[in-house]
């Protein structure tokens, strides 16, 4: 009598190996990818930093604003035109006595 002898299923060896590749590059996209989880927690932090210079920045906008609103012709501000002389020509007033 002949013996009946099984051979290993390459068809379906291969095909788990494909299944198994397949789920593997998909899984570590999930996860490392340009869109994957790690990449979100990035860009949910930049966004956060973002948010914060942008307020830094419209904060230090509306001072100079007032800055300037405070220096036009409706709204003369004696103090700050006072500081801002002394800051950038130096002036002392005769009383005064400069230290440096």
């Amino acid at each position: 009598m002949n013996a009946i002898q099984s051979r290993p299923a390459l068809g379906g060896m291969a095909y788990f190996l494909i299944c198994f590749t397949l789920g593997s590059y998909f899984g570590f996209a999930a996860v490392q990818g340009d869109y994957g989880v790690f990449r979100q927690v990035q860009i949910k932090a930049e966004a956060a930093e973002l948010a914060a210079e942008r307020d830094r920045l419209k904060a230090e906008l509306a001072e100079l604003e007032n800055r300037t609103w405070r220096m036009s012709d409706q709204f003369l501000d004696i103090d700050l035109l006072d500081e801002q002389v002394r800051d950038v020509l130096g002036y002392v007033r005769a009383d005064e006595i400069v230290i440096r």
